[in-house]
């Protein structure tokens, strides 16, 4: 008789924290001892989990611009866990942990080409899987997703639009134009535990006893072995949770047979040649883990935060910011002959710090110049790759400027909303100066009208305040 599957999936993200202006990270006080935050998390979880082998034994997914981090500052570390994830147990996650059902559709398809692409290059293969940033879902991004080759994604409980889920078996959700997506709903009440509970993982064996076995229960009505999934912040194993990579070694290193336990991925999962059957379930639009009221927490007033009022007008201003982008960028690349949104599509190594600039825009004006000799001298020109080049990185900036940390705390003041201010001040220079526009202008004149609950600073002093913070004049007039 073949024993429960249980499965553990670790989702490693942490919000980029560089200077676009120079690259670099800006040493944080706040991380002492350490030099800034990625410094310290990268000693106290990424290191050890990757020393013990324990990113080879989950699934999990790692952050593209928080690996590239590592690829630069931590290599052994990175390496590793680039060879751990050579299994089936690696999911990509979209470029810029950006709350998917609030981008365009566009942005959403440059995102998840972005982070399917990153993923590639790290593991040497396409991971079938992918996590959505605070697992927030709807059907469009689902086809999306699966329009570019993805088979299956992880959600919460909570997400699946009916009162009678089971969540021991994974189901599929149709997409319409025979296009479907297999999802795994994570077990709500344990991985909570694990997430909230230091006693719950104090000791192995209870653990799997009291908690994990309780959980498995019996095998699914047709006769197929069930499957239980724990989902997790990854950052728990060793820094939420001091010496939690240790209990995450100890589980995953423990004879199946002692467990009473199969240790598997999704990914292991679906490659079985004789798969146990799975019902079509809809899901909840507009829904994620991480906030009771849907994906308000990132869009609005949520009843969650104390005073939300700043989110709405720091949405409207960037989302006014990243359309007038779009237009210089879609203007100025069809001048010479270039369609921005499949170079911006294929810009996805050299954001994953693969490839430089010259030979990836060296390879959009080839590619654009195929089959066209009479458009071929304006196209592959010097003048036009320095164009292309910034145009590019002004279209990174301000796709980074909606990484979902910046709508996630109370207060606008917080690092993580002035790092989406430096990303959307980097982008609007950059338009700025090669345009003649006055993109900034209008960004500071939307800015104002948010207000820091903590500080009453409004959303112009706060940006005029960051940009002094590393040595950036603040805007003019």
């Amino acid at each position: 008789m073949s024993l429960p599957r249980f499965s553990i999936h670790g989702h490693f993200y942490q919000p980029t924290r560089e200077d676009p202006f120079t690259g670099q990270t800006p040493p944080e006080g706040a991380a002492s001892p350490y030099r800034d935050w990625n410094d310290r998390i990268a000693a106290e979880c990424y290191g050890p989990n990757a020393a013990a082998g324990n990113f080879a034994r989950i699934g999990f997914d790692i952050g593209p611009t928080l690996a590239r981090w590592l690829r630069r500052e931590r290599p052994e570390t990175h390496d590793a866990i680039a060879a751990q994830g050579h299994g089936r147990g690696a999911m990509a996650q979209p470029f810029h942990h950006a709350i998917l059902p609030l981008a365009s559709t566009r942005d959403r398809r440059t995102e998840i080409i972005w982070g399917l692409r990153d993923a590639e290059l790290r593991f040497g293969h396409r991971p079938l899987g992918l996590w959505l940033p605070e697992t927030a879902v709807d059907l469009l991004t689902l086809r999306i997703a699966a329009e570019e080759g993805v088979r299956y994604t992880i959600l919460a409980p909570w997400q699946a639009a009916t009162t009678d889920l089971d969540t021991r078996r994974p189901y599929r959700v149709e997409l319409g134009a025979d296009r479907h997506i297999v999802v795994a709903f994570y077990q709500g009440a344990l991985s909570a535990a694990v997430s909230f509970e230091p006693s719950a993982t104090a000791d192995v064996g209870r653990f799997v006893e009291q908690r994990a076995l309780p959980s498995v229960g019996e095998a699914l009505p047709d006769g197929h072995a069930s499957l239980t999934l724990i989902a997790t912040d990854g950052e728990l194993y060793g820094h939420h949770m001091p010496f939690r990579d240790l209990f995450l070694e100890s589980l995953t290193t423990t004879p199946s047979d002692q467990l009473g336990l199969e240790l598997t991925t999704i990914g292991d999962l679906l490659a079985d040649p004789h798969p146990a059957p799975m019902p079509v379930m809809a899901i909840r639009d507009q829904t994620s883990w991480s906030c009771h009221h849907g994906i308000l927490r990132w869009s609005g007033e949520c009843p969650d935060a104390a005073d939300g009022r700043w989110k709405r007008p720091l949405r409207v201003a960037l989302e006014r910011l990243a359309a007038a982008v779009d237009v210089v960028a879609e203007r100025d690349a069809a001048a010479v002959g270039v369609d921005v949104w499949a170079a911006r599509d294929a810009w996805a190594d050299v954001a994953s710090g693969y490839l430089d600039e010259a030979e990836a825009v060296e390879r959009i004006q080839a590619s654009a110049v195929r089959g066209r000799p009479a458009t071929a001298a304006q196209i592959a020109t010097q003048e036009t790759a320095a164009r292309l080049a910034v145009l590019l990185r002004a279209e990174t900036s301000r796709l980074a400027m909606f990484a979902s940390d910046a709508w996630f705390w109370d207060d606008p003041s917080r690092q993580e909303t002035t790092q989406a201010m430096l990303w959307a001040a980097h982008a609007a220079r950059l338009i700025d100066e090669l345009a003649g526009t006055r993109l900034e202008a209008t960004l500071v004149a939307d800015l104002a009208a948010l207000r820091s609950p903590g500080s009453r600073l409004d959303g112009a002093e706060l940006y005029a305040m960051v940009l002094r913070a590393i040595g950036q004049p603040p805007p003019k007039g």
